[in-house]
C-alpha cells in the first residue's frame, strides 16, 4: 500500500510535470495566429502557478469580495477581534487595499504588489495560518482605469487563495459583483457569507439557486460582524453562525490543509485555462479542416488534369509500344501454328523486303527497293524514338497557368480566414510548380513501361489465352487440311467409285478463307493486346498521378495544417492528464466552495490571467 506521503509526492510530481509539458507548448513555434494566441494565454497561466506551486506550504491568501456597503471591512475586523481596517455601512471605505498579516509573515515570497497595498502586522493567531486582504469594491467603478478600485482589485486576485464572498439582501443579485465573481472565481477556493443579519432577511436559499449553475457550494453563513466584534472584544467566543465561521477557517485552512486547497487551486485552474484554450483552438478546427478540403480538392483536380496529359502522350506512341509487346510475346509464345502467324505479322517488313529483293531484276529495281526500306525503317526508328523521347522528356505536360493562379486564390482565401501567417501561406510561383510536378511525373515512366510490357506479354501468352487462341485458329487449317488429305488419299483411291482430285475451284476459296481466317484470329489478338495496353496505359497515368504527386500544390500549407493538428492533440492529452490528476486529487476543498468543473462561460479565466503580470491585457 502506498503511503499519503508519497502519494502527495507523486502527485506533486505529476503537477510539474505538467507545469513543465505546458510551457514546452507555449514555446513552440507557429505558423498560427489563434495558436500563438493561446501560447501567450497560457503562458500567463505558467507565470501565476509558477509563485502558486513555490509557495504551497506558505500561509494562504484570504481576501474579501463582495460590493459596495456589503461589510466587508467590518467581517475583517471581527475575524481578527480588533480593528484593524475602517468600516462603513453604505458607501465605499476600502479604495487601498489593506493587507494583515502575522509579524512572522514573510510577504516577499508572495510576490504580492505591497507597494499598492497598506500593510498591516498582527500577533493573532488567525494569522500564523493565512493572510488577510481587505479588497476594493469591484462595482464602485464600471470600467477598470489607472487608479480605480476596479483595477486595484485585479492586481491583487491572482495571488488569492481563499474568496470570502460577502454579500447582503440588496447586494447579491448585482450583476457587476457576479460577473467579477465569476472571473475572480478561477483557481481559488470560496466561503460565502451574508452579513448585516441583526437588520437583513436570510436570502441564502435564493443566493444558492442563483449560483448553483457556476459553483459547487456545501455551506453558507449568515453573521452579524458587529455583535460578534463586540464579542470577541469582551473575551467571549463567538456562537452561532459566527462561530461556524470561525471554525471552518480555522480548521479548513490551517497548516495541514493549505498544501491540499493550493493544489487544488492550482489543478483547479490549470484546467479550466487549458480546457479553455481548447475549446478555442476547437473552434478553429473546422477552418482548417476546409483548407485540407480546399488542398485535396485542388490537387485532385489538377493531377487528374496532369495524368489525362499523360495518358494522351503515352497514347500517341501506342503504335511503337504495340510493336514492342507483339515482340515480346512472341519471343515468349514459343513455337506454335499460332505464334507462326504473329511472327509473319510482327516481321512484315522483313518478309515482304525479301520477296521484294527475290524479284528484282536489275540495279534500279534493287535501289528502288533498297531505298524504300530504308525509309519504312526509319520511320519506324524515329517512332521508337519519339515514343522512348516522351517517356523522358514530356512537350506541353504541365498544370496550366490559370488551373494554378486558381487553386491560389480558393486556397488563400481559406488560409487567411483560418489565421495562418503570409510567411507560411506562401505559394510558390506556379512555373516553377508546373514544372516540378512534371518532373515528378515523368522520373520513371520509362522503366515503367518496360515493366507493364512484360506483365502484359506473360498475362497474354497464360496457358488460357494460349489455348483458346491455338484451338480456334487451328479449326480452319485442320479442317482444310483433312478436306484436302481425305480426297487425295482417300476419295481417289478407295473409295468407289474413286472421286475425282479437287480443283482450283476448291482450293482458291480455300486460300482466301483461309487468308481471311487469319486476319480474323489476328484482329482479335491485336485488338486484346490493344485493349490491355491502352488499360495499362491509363492504370499506370493514374498510378503516376497518386504515388507521384505525394507533395502537392502547397506542402508549406499542407505541413502548417498539420502541424495545427498535431499542436492540438498536445494540448488535448495535456488536458486529459491535468483531469486525470485533479480527479486523482479529490476534493480538497473540504468545506470550501469551488467553481464548477465544467463552468457555463469561457470568460472566467482570461482576466484573472492577464492580471497575473502587471500592465499585461488581452
Amino acid at each position: 500500500m502506498v503511503s499519503p506521503e508519497l502519494a502527495q509526492l507523486e502527485l506533486l510530481s505529476r503537477i510539474d510535470q505538467l507545469l513543465e509539458d505546458l510551457r514546452t507548448w507555449t514555446s513552440a513555434d507557429s505558423h498560427w495566429q489563434p495558436i500563438r494566441q493561446q501560447q501567450r494565454f497560457l503562458g500567463l497561466l505558467v507565470d501565476r502557478l509558477e509563485p502558486l506551486r513555490s509557495r504551497l506550504e506558505s500561509p494562504l491568501v484570504v481576501a474579501t469580495f463582495g460590493g459596495t456597503g456589503s461589510g466587508k471591512s467590518s467581517l475583517v475586523n471581527a475575524l481578527l477581534g480588533e480593528v484593524v481596517t475602517t468600516a462603513g455601512r453604505q458607501r465605499p471605505t476600502t479604495t487601498q487595499p489593506v493587507l494583515i498579516a502575522h509579524p512572522e509573515t514573510v510577504l516577499e515570497t508572495y510576490g504580492l504588489p505591497t507597494d499598492a497595498v497598506r500593510v498591516i502586522r498582527r500577533d493573532l493567531p488567525l494569522l500564523r495560518d493565512l493572510v488577510l486582504i481587505d479588497c476594493p469594491d469591484p462595482d464602485t467603478t464600471e470600467d477598470e482605469t489607472a487608479g480605480s478600485n476596479l483595477e486595484r482589485l485585479h492586481a491583487l486576485l491572482p495571488w488569492c487563495d481563499v474568496l470570502l464572498c460577502i454579500s447582503t439582501q440588496e447586494k447579491y443579485r448585482s450583476a457587476k459583483v457576479s460577473d467579477e465573481l465569476r472571473q475572480a472565481a478561477a483557481g481559488c477556493r470560496m466561503v460565502f457569507v451574508q452579513t448585516h443579519a441583526d437588520r437583513d432577511d436570510d436570502i441564502r436559499d435564493d443566493w444558492r439557486r442563483q449560483l448553483a449553475g457556476d459553483y459547487d457550494i456545501s455551506e453558507m453563513f449568515l453573521v452579524d460582524s458587529h455583535a460578534a466584534l463586540a464579542q470577541r472584544q469582551r473575551g467571549q467566543n463567538p456562537d452561532g453562525e459566527f462561530g461556524r465561521l470561525m471554525d471552518l477557517l480555522l480548521h479548513e485552512l490551517s497548516a495541514t490543509r493549505r498544501i491540499r486547497i493550493r493544489r487544488a487551486n492550482l489543478l483547479g485552474l490549470f484546467c479550466l485555462a487549458v480546457d479553455r484554450s481548447l475549446s478555442e483552438l476547437t473552434d478553429w478546427s473546422p477552418r482548417i479542416e476546409q483548407i485540407d478540403v480546399a488542398l485535396r480538392t485542388e490537387e485532385v483536380a489538377i493531377r487528374d488534369e496532369m495524368s489525362q496529359r499523360l495518358q494522351t502522350e503515352l497514347l500517341e506512341s501506342r503504335a511503337a509500344w504495340e510493336r514492342r509487346l507483339l515482340g515480346r510475346v512472341v519471343e515468349v509464345w514459343g513455337a506454335s501454328p499460332f505464334s507462326l502467324l504473329l511472327r509473319l505479322y510482327h516481321q512484315q517488313a522483313i518478309w515482304l523486303g525479301s520477296l521484294g529483293l527475290m524479284r528484282a531484276r536489275s540495279t534500279a529495281q534493287l535501289a528502288i527497293w533498297g531505298a524504300l526500306q530504308g525509309s519504312r525503317w526509319w520511320l519506324t526508328q524515329r517512332q521508337d524514338e519519339e515514343a522512348e523521347a516522351r517517356t523522358r522528356r514530356p512537350t506541353g505536360l504541365s498544370p496550366t497557368e490559370e488551373n494554378l493562379r486558381k487553386a491560389k486564390l480558393v486556397i488563400d482565401g481559406y488560409t487567411r480566414e483560418a489565421g495562418l501567417d503570409a510567411s507560411a501561406a506562401r505559394m510558390t510561383d506556379t512555373t516553377n510548380t508546373a514544372g516540378r510536378l512534371e518532373g515528378d511525373f515523368l522520373d520513371d515512366v520509362g522503366s515503367r513501361i518496360d515493366g507493364l510490357i512484360q506483365d502484359l506479354a506473360r498475362q497474354h501468352t497464360w496457358w488460357w489465352p494460349r489455348l483458346v487462341y491455338e484451338t480456334g485458329f487451328c479449326l480452319l487449317p485442320a479442317f482444310l487440311l483433312y478436306r484436302m488429305g481425305r480426297n487425295f488419299f482417300y476419295d481417289s483411291f478407295w473409295a468407289v467409285p474413286p472421286a475425282p482430285l479437287l480443283s482450283t475451284d476448291f482450293y482458291l476459296p480455300a486460300i482466301i478463307f483461309l487468308v481471311a481466317w487469319c486476319a480474323v484470329w489476328l484482329m482479335l489478338y491485336l485488338r486484346r493486346l490493344g485493349r490491355g495496353l491502352k488499360a495499362r496505359i491509363q492504370k499506370l497515368s493514374a498510378d503516376l498521378a497518386a504515388a507521384r504527386f505525394t507533395s502537392g500544390l502547397f506542402p508549406d500549407i499542407r505541413e502548417a495544417c498539420q502541424e495545427f493538428t498535431r499542436q492540438l492533440a498536445a494540448l488535448e492529452q495535456l488536458a486529459a492528464r491535468a483531469r486525470l490528476s485533479r480527479d486523482s486529487a479529490g476534493s480538497e476543498g473540504g468545506r470550501l466552495a469551488a467553481l464548477k468543473r465544467s463552468p457555463a462561460t469561457h470568460d472566467a479565466a482570461p482576466r484573472d490571467l492577464t492580471a497575473s503580470t502587471p500592465g499585461v491585457r488581452p
